[in-house]
């Protein structure tokens, strides 16, 4: 039998030289953790290490016994892609135009509350994030950040600015009048929280704003040092709307959310902001349809992430028929449990103008800060831009004619 040999020679060292990465390696571990991150799933589980349990239970945790995003998940690994072959796909345009001005990406920071609470920095480093990528950042009524510090942290960013009608309808307009004098662009009116929703994590975990220093809490000081001591070298953590609460959370919610909302909030929103109103919390085509009639300029289908109705809609399998209802007349947009920019792109496909993101970059900037927040940006173009490459689609309005489906699993 003939034996076939490698044939030797001398090394090459000249080669050998030029595929050595002379990049010094960080003097952080955890930086380093972050920037081998292959997905925002690792990012969460880096996050979970760097904060203390109330406050990852409180981005991660939902409503009761947290069907609602299980099933918003289960929907998005449900999503079965449309392919396109033999299709020229060396250049990939992700831009979409949003309200006359174009971004790079279909993806819109959600609004989020108590962002100084998973890192020190706050909303601001959510919102250079954006601006460094030309996204839009949205800003919550219940956030750490006021409209006009954070106009004057990020100026050149696209700011939106989510709402809360409070019962006291003067103290809305109050802080309506600030986003309108800080140059924010659009109102997002949150329209599912007649109440608050029970979110049991919360509730065991004893969530206040300031946290509570009690014998727990020395504890939990041991085992997360860095995050305390940002905590207590840096302004007071406090709703910026809010300043000088400092009761329970449920006493605020009792406070900002109002029962009695109905949408002739809508009309009068109108009459006192002249810009973009968008609807956020929409759950049923119905109120799609009378929303688009009332001639608001979009509608976010959300379930608020699973935080608020358990066991309620899921915004991914009721997008089509919304979208089929009043589609053309305004932007449909979806928000909950968008983790990937897969999740971007089935969001698209399905008829989805774009997507908002919550969870996700809440994971990152636990993680590491700004540089966590980009991290997130950068996986979610990494999929986005590799699904439509092998789907054949080359941009937005591609990503729709292709379009995906929902597969029928049974439980």
């Amino acid at each position: 039998m003939k034996i076939i040999k490698s044939k030797r020679q001398f090394p090459d060292l000249p080669h050998f030289i030029s595929l050595i990465e002379w990049k010094l390696p960080t003097l952080s571990r955890n930086k380093a953790k972050v920037a081998r991150a292959t997905s925002i799933y690792e990012l969460a589980q880096i996050a979970k290490k760097r904060v203390p349990k109330v406050v990852f239970d409180y981005v991660e945790g939902s409503a009761l016994n947290e069907v609602s995003y299980k099933r918003s998940r289960d929907a998005f690994d449900n999503v079965e892609f449309n392919a396109r072959v033999l299709r020229d796909v060396s250049k990939i345009d992700t831009s979409i135009e949003i309200y006359g001005k174009k971004v790079d990406l279909p993806i819109l920071f959600s609004p989020t509350g108590y962002t100084r609470l998973m890192y020190h920095v706050g909303e601001p480093a959510v919102a250079a994030v954006a601006e460094n990528n030309n996204l839009i950042y949205s800003l919550s009524t219940m956030g750490t950040t006021s409209p006009s510090e954070l106009a004057a942290a990020v100026p050149r960013a696209r700011r939106w600015f989510q709402l809360y009608v409070m019962q006291n309808r003067d103290e809305s307009l109050s802080i309506i009048k600030q986003a309108k004098e800080s140059g924010f662009e659009a109102l997002i009116l949150t329209v599912d929280t007649p109440v608050s929703g029970i979110r049991v994590r919360d509730m065991k975990n004893g969530l206040t704003i300031p946290p509570r220093i009690s014998l727990k809490t020395v504890f939990a000081i041991a085992r997360k040092p860095i995050w305390w001591l940002n905590l207590f070298t840096t302004k007071k953590l406090e709703f910026a709307a809010f300043r000088g609460w400092d009761k329970p959370l449920v006493e605020l919610a009792a406070k900002i959310f109002d029962p009695a909302t109905s949408f002739d909030d809508v009309n009068w929103l109108k009459s006192v902001w002249d810009g973009p109103i968008l609807v956020k919390g929409v759950q049923s085509v119905e109120d799609a349809k009378k929303l688009a009639q009332m001639g608001v300029s979009g509608i976010i289908i959300s379930n608020h992430g699973g935080r608020q109705l358990n066991s309620g809609p899921v915004p991914l399998e009721l997008l089509p028929e919304v979208v089929a209802a009043v589609g053309d007349k305004i932007d449909v947009y979806i928000d909950g449990a968008v983790i990937s920019g897969q999740d971007t792109y089935a969001a698209i496909a399905l008829g989805a103008k774009a997507v908002f993101i919550g969870r996700a970059y809440l994971y990152g900037i636990m993680a590491d800060g700004q540089r966590g927040v980009e991290k997130v940006i950068e996986l979610i173009k990494r999929d986005f831009v590799n699904t439509m490459a092998l789907t054949g689609a080359r941009n937005i309005s591609e990503i729709k004619e292709i379009g995906a489906r929902i597969r029928n699993v049974s439980n």
